[in-house]
């Protein structure tokens, strides 16, 4: 049997072969839908929390909303309460790409999950949030800044010690 992750890490990276092929000839690129996605969402968010948000680390998050700035999809403002916190908004440009960014990812979970039958989709929409929260948990309590490794180094549970 095919290990988790395996299966997980070919389907995330297929994923993102099928969103840039589909965003070929735009200005986005294939990691962008979900800045798009969290920012739309969430409008005025810190890039802090952003960087929390997606897991990824902040210099990752900081140089893909330059690119997305200079192509006009967000804007960047110094908070008025705190000036080292940046705040990110999305442009009309951002929220008119969002119907096309949804139907890219729906079209690819359709695609994805179109021999399963109703009752796998089911259990996989009941089992895949479970898995999500999980790792995000550990992530989130880890410690690690979300560029680093989150295992730690010292072979106990991550609490203490490490690298």
């Amino acid at each position: 049997m095919p290990s988790l992750m395996r299966c997980i890490n070919i389907i995330s990276r297929c994923g993102a072969i099928y969103r840039s092929d589909r965003l070929a000839g735009t200005d986005l690129g294939e990691a962008h839908h979900s800045y798009i996605l969290t920012l739309c969402r969430s409008p005025g968010i810190s890039q802090d929390s952003l960087s929390k948000k997606l897991f990824i680390n902040k210099s990752n998050v900081t140089r893909t909303l330059s690119c997305l700035e200079a192509a006009g999809y967000v804007r960047r403002e110094q908070s008025e309460k705190d000036r080292r916190v940046i705040l990110v908004w999305p442009t009309e440009k951002a929220y008119a790409a969002l119907p096309s960014i949804r139907g890219i990812l729906q079209d690819w979970n359709d695609y994805i999950a179109s021999d399963l039958s109703e009752e796998e989709k089911e259990t996989l929409k009941e089992v895949l949030p479970k898995l999500a929260a999980r790792a995000a948990a550990y992530a989130e309590h880890s410690g690690a800044d979300l560029g680093d490794d989150p295992v730690p180094r010292d072979g106990g549970s991550g609490e203490g010690g490490g690298s």
